[in-house]
């Protein structure tokens, strides 16, 4: 059972939920890379050979501590809009959250780059009543996560 579901009111039903994107794993991906590339040049030259196996290696090592730090990180984090709260919990050892009610939101903003926007990621900032502000980066379908709380806020 997941922390949003632990954490349910009386008659709150969950109406959407939204994960991190699959771009917090661009560096796993970009450290694989780097170590095939340099793999199969140590084998193509005799010179110099050992140092790129050796790169290679030390990269396989990056990917791997890179990945799991990732993949701990996208299992660990939930957003969801029920019909009367946003509930957000990043993190597992060391866990932030928040939960606003749906009447004391006064705003979602979303932050977008060029590549954000191609790809379909974002930053969303919750404003709270009284000024707070809380950002969380790297959410699939940012604009849609926005939508969902503006249609349940009338």
């Amino acid at each position: 059972m997941s922390f949003i579901e632990k954490n349910l009111l009386a008659n709150e039903v969950i109406i959407y939920r939204a994960n991190m994107h699959w771009i917090i794993f661009l560096n796993t991906i970009l450290y694989l890379l780097l170590s095939l590339i340099t793999c199969a040049f140590s084998f193509n030259q005799t010179e110099g050979s050992q140092l790129l196996l050796a790169i290679s290696l030390l990269a396989l090592l990056f990917a791997l501590i890179s990945g799991i730090s990732s993949f701990i990180r996208y299992k660990t984090s939930e957003f969801a809009i029920t019909n009367k709260r946003v509930l957000i919990k990043i993190g597992f050892i060391q866990r932030h959250s928040l939960e606003v009610l749906l009447t004391k939101v006064e705003g979602i903003g979303v932050n977008q780059s060029i590549l954000g926007r191609i790809l379909g990621y974002g930053t969303i900032i919750v404003t709270g009543t009284g000024g707070t502000k809380e950002t969380f980066d790297q959410i699939a379908s940012p604009l849609e996560f926005r939508s969902q709380v503006q249609a349940n806020l009338s």
